[in-house]
């Protein structure tokens, strides 16, 4: 983890109105983080890419007159919350909105998986979802106010070969999220899982039939921010897919479809990179 010093002794007052996003560099992360600059909020920006979150956040700064603490921090590392946590007390940053974005995906069979690449992406994907919002809720317990947002995905709604582990983590955030919210009923604390579907991101690049843009997520975190469900699903016709795969598909339809689906992605993926 690398921070800019002289910066945070600059920003140690940045106080309440401040929301920290992790997988800010790119995506959905980086629209969700300019969609609350624009309301005014001071931001701590997470990611591994420190050169791309200066970039952004230089740009943020200029834009809306806000304050923008940097982190480099890899959350797939096992003490990374706990680190990325002392580093917020320490600048005196008191986070009021907390959004999990950062994740990964690797498709493919298991079988042919990288053991170590897994562990990781559950470590990001799932375990730093659940202790990074276990670290930052006492504090917006006990000052009855504050926002976690958690990305999960449409994946989360069915089991799916091929991104099995992906799937699976999402699964997790989903299912985390909304024993969370029912947790903090009556706490003042705004807790929602938001799911997009495809989306033009760095992780999913290119353009296709049913693709949403980062902007568009962050349009709909936004709305959940001000509802009250536990759970939103970022589109449409992508609400109408987990629909159809949670409550009216039978699971091994479900997962057929799932799987034809990301089978051919594989295939694809694999295509391109023996091309």
């Amino acid at each position: 983890m690398t921070v800019n010093k002289a910066r945070l002794r600059k920003q140690r007052t940045l106080g309440q109105g401040t929301a920290l996003v992790t997988g800010a560099g790119t995506g959905i992360g980086a629209a969700i983080a300019q969609r609350l600059a624009a309301r005014g909020m001071h931001l701590v920006l997470v990611a591994r890419d420190a050169e791309r979150l200066e970039v952004a956040a230089q740009r943020l700064r200029a834009e809306y007159g806000i304050d923008v603490l940097v982190v480099r921090l890899d959350l797939s590392q096992h003490d990374a919350p706990a680190r990325l946590i002392r580093l917020v007390r320490d600048a005196g940053v008191e986070v009021e909105i907390l959004v999990n974005n950062a994740a990964v995906a690797v498709v493919g069979s298991v079988a042919e998986a990288d053991p170590e690449r897994m562990r990781a992406l559950i470590n990001l994907n799932a375990a730093s979802v659940a202790q990074v919002s276990a670290l930052f809720l006492p504090a917006m317990v006990a000052r009855g106010r504050g926002a976690i947002v958690n990305i999960a995905s449409t994946a989360a709604y069915a089991p799916a070969p091929y991104n099995a582990v992906y799937a699976a983590s999402k699964a997790f955030v989903l299912s985390f999220t909304q024993a969370l919210w029912f947790e903090t009923q009556g706490t003042g604390v705004r807790v929602v899982a938001v799911s997009p579907g495809a989306v033009e991101t760095p992780m999913n690049p290119g353009r296709g039939v049913g693709k949403r843009r980062p902007e568009q997520v962050a349009n709909t975190v936004m709305r959940a921010l001000r509802g009250r469900a536990s759970a939103v699903v970022d589109g449409r016709v992508y609400a109408i897919q987990a629909f159809l795969f949670d409550r009216v598909l039978p699971p091994r339809t479900a997962t057929r479809l799932t799987g034809k689906f990301f089978r051919a992605a594989a295939t694809r993926k694999n295509a391109t990179q023996s091309g």
